[in-house]
Formats: C-alpha cells, structure tokens, sequence
C-alpha cells in the first residue's frame, strides 16, 4: 500500500486529482466496532510505538539498507494502514493559525511543509488526549490546563501502564503521555510529577546524571534535570521515590535500574512491582555517542552498556503483562528525530532499525503472550523530521535511491527541524478497525488518512470510554 512512486506527482497531475479527492472527502464509512466480549472493551492490551521524526521515507530509506527492497518491516504487513496528520492549531505566528494539513497545496509547493509544524510535545499531547494544542506543551490544552491522558485511563481501567525510550525519560514523548506541564523544558518538575504522582508501572529511558554521552562514568554529574532534579534522583537511589500507584493509600516505590544486565535480567522471570530504568549514559542511548556522526550506519561501534529498545520492550512487556485486567505501553524511538535533525544519516538508519526491533519485540509478544483479539498494536510517528527525499528533490519531490542491502540508499535533507508532512500509521488486532472511519481524508500521494487527536479517539474507544 505504501509503495513509493518512482516520481513524485507534478502539480498538473494533483489538480486533475482535485475532483477525486473531493469525492473521497465526502464519502461516508459504513463501520461497526469490534463486537466487546461479555461487556469488555474491544482491547484489553493496547502498545503504542512512536518513531520520533519518522516519516514515508525515512521507512523507505531503512527497507532498502535492511533488505533491499521496499516495505520490508514487520508492521507493513499489518491490515490497517494508513497516513496521518500531525498539525497543531496553534503557532506563535498567526499566520499558521488554522492552516491544518492541505493536500493540494502540499504536492504543488515544495515549500508547503515546511512550515507550521507541530513539535515533539504538542503532537504527544495529542496523540495521548485527543486535544490539539500549542508547540511545548505536556498534557495541557491551549489554557494551560491538564488533560486525561491515554496511560491515565488505561490505569482507571485497572491497567498496567508505562512508557519507555531512547532518549531521556522525562523528554517530550514519554513526558507527554504521562505527565502535565506549560513546558516541555521544565524537565525536573515533569521528572517529580513522573516519579511521585503518576500511575505508572514502568519508565525508562536515557539521561543519566554519572555517564557520557559514550556511557562512560563522570567524575563530577551533569545536571540532574532529565532525572527529576537530585533530591528525586537520591530517592530513586534510596527506593523512597513513589506515590500511592494503585490507589491502596499505601506509596509504592520505584525499584531502579541502571546497567544493561539489569535491564536483561527483567526480559523474563519475576519482576518488581514498578521499575524506573536510567540506562548509564547521558542523553540517548547511541544517537549522541562520540565518532563521525555522518559515517555509515555502524562504522562508528554500539556502546556496549546500555540497553537497546528492543531489550527495554521486552523488559516492559515483561513487568506490565502480570497484570490480569491488561496493559497499555507507549514505546518511542526517540533518536530517529535526533539523527534526522542533524541530517545524520547512518544513524538515523541505526536508531530506525533498532526502533523496527523493538516492534518485532511486540509482535512476538503478542504471540506468545496474547493474541490479536485482545491486543491492538499501533506504529506511528509524530511528525517528520528532516524533510527527507530522494536526490534531486526540489521543485519536484523525487524517491529515496535503493543502494542495496547493507549500503547506504541515496537521500537529501531539506531541513534541519520538523516538517507538517503526513506520517505512517499502522494498526493490527481487531481493535484495528476503530481507526477506519476516521482515515476518511485523502492525499494524493499516500491515500486515506486520519488525524492525530483521531489516532487517540481510537484509542479510547478500545479502552471502552
């Protein structure tokens, strides 16, 4: 479905499609929900993986260097694909106030989208509330006012809950599917309200207040900020950190993680009841490590002590899946957006496949563990990031180049921050279907696609609410 025409459409060609797409604007979905089994909602474990600046090409680009060949990853396979939109309603230039996502105006000015694009938090709020609101917000709509999130439905269901990734734990994504805030800089407050008021079963990610950027121990910290300031860190440290989680008037400590054994040991077996991992390296797992960031993907070496996402998600799914009443995880591979802001683009391939490893993780669980009846699976992104194409692109948009297996395919950047391109979506258990109605809006290039603040619609529905 997602196969990348070999040449962009040229303006001439969008506006013959102009009579198509407003035809497919009005047509109406027939639709009925999964039928829910003696009175449950349609899913009863709900995962949510977010490639973080991730968008059409950024797919392609990691296809060609895995396998050579076009949409070989695990979710394009899965029944429910579709584009989204990502834009928020607000920008500090009013200009953009209300400009929304247009396909024409898109495929017919190569400048279109780059500008008026959403940032990391804005779009996480979003995606975790249903609720547009202004670039830096965490949880909070457009007054400034806290939202219901995702994850604290999930727990009002009795759910376990948690969010992990490869960037630091109280960043924008995590942060803006757990916690409330007017700024996604204020990352000692989100830590202190991630740590001592939220429900949550399991955070992990990066920012380690005593390691590197190459995982290697400091002398004197960095700051402790990405770990909710130092009197939360010595609490961690002391297994004091932690409210009341399950709502039995008694606080439930976090127990912390650190080294990457830690990390494997909880991918199976018996686990704690709440489990904070701060992998041992400072902002990213190995976006930032040291070496010729523009090298090929692996040319500079993996740290060797840190977690990947991969093993992060299977220690989750691990501590979460105790739970009778079910799950809901939000796993986000943070440093696609970091490598595709630096244009960087050996690593950006190195963080999307190890973001694709970590989706085969959940696959495989589901497997195992659960099925497709119970379980829904989404894999999305928030925005674009890098506005990324194939060489020669501008004024005419031109396909990423497949260079082969194991080799680098051609690509070009034509930014250095976000873009308000669609992005994938890509669903799988039966809960699925919730998502077809909404994708009732079309572009010409990738098809039917539905919004962001829909994406959490779904969700909620699935949730039962």
């Amino acid at each position: 479905m997602f196969t990348r025409r070999k040449q962009m459409i040229k303006v001439i060609s969008y506006l013959l499609l102009l009579g198509v797409l407003i035809g497919a604007l009005n047509l109406t979905v027939a639709f009925s929900a999964p039928a829910a089994r003696k009175g449950k909602p349609p899913a009863k474990n709900i995962i949510v993986l977010i490639a973080d600046g991730r968008g059409f090409n950024h797919v392609d680009a990691a296809s060609f260097y895995q396998e050579g060949k076009e949409v070989r990853q695990v979710y394009n396979r899965f029944p429910f694909r579709f584009a989204m939109s990502t834009y928020m309603d607000y920008e500090v230039d009013e200009s953009c106030y209300g400009q929304g996502y247009d396909p024409i105006d898109a495929w017919s000015d190569f400048a279109y989208v780059s500008e008026c694009y959403t940032d990391s938090a804005a779009a996480a709020t979003t995606m975790s509330t249903g609720v547009k609101t202004y670039n830096g917000a965490i949880g909070v709509d457009m007054d400034m006012n806290p939202l219901q999130h995702i994850l604290d439905a999930a727990e009002a269901k009795g759910k376990s809950t948690g969010v992990i990734t490869s960037v630091e734990w109280t960043h924008a994504t995590p942060a803006g599917f757990v916690a409330h805030n007017i700024s996604r800089n204020n990352y000692a407050e989100i830590g202190v309200e991630m740590v001592y008021d939220s429900a949550a079963d399991v955070v992990m990610g990066a920012g380690h207040p005593w390691y590197d950027a190459d995982g290697t121990p400091k002398d004197t910290p960095n700051t402790f900020k990405y770990v909710g300031g130092k009197t939360t860190w010595d609490d961690l440290l002391a297994g004091t950190a932690g409210g009341d989680a399950d709502g039995d008037g008694i606080d439930d400590p976090w127990v912390l993680i650190q080294t990457r054994d830690e990390f494997q040991a909880l991918m199976e077996g018996p686990t704690p009841k709440r489990v904070l991992g701060t992998a041992q390296v400072y902002q990213t797992l190995q976006s930032n490590r040291s070496g010729d960031g523009n090298a090929d993907p692996y040319v500079v070496p993996l740290i060797e002590t840190v977690p990947t996402l991969e093993e992060m998600t299977k220690a989750a799914l691990n501590i979460l899946d105790d739970d009778p009443d079910g799950l809901f995880l939000m796993v986000e591979g943070g440093a696609v957006d970091w490598a595709s802001h630096a244009n960087q683009s050996g690593r950006m391939i190195e963080e999307h496949n190890d973001f694709d490893k970590a989706v085969e993780a959940v696959v495989g669980w589901v497997k195992e563990n659960s099925n497709w009846g119970e379980t829904l699976v989404i894999v999305t992104s928030d925005h674009e990031t890098g506005y990324l194409t194939g060489p020669g692109s501008d004024p005419n948009w031109f396909p990423i180049v497949n260079n082969g297996a194991g080799y680098l395919p051609g690509m070009e950047w034509h930014s250095g921050d976000h873009t308000n391109s669609l992005v994938p979506f890509f669903a799988k258990g039966d809960a699925g279907r919730l998502f077809t109605p909404y994708a009732n809006e079309f572009d010409p290039a990738f098809g039917k696609y539905l919004d962001n603040t829909e994406m959490a619609f779904g969700i909620f529905q699935a949730l039962g609410d």
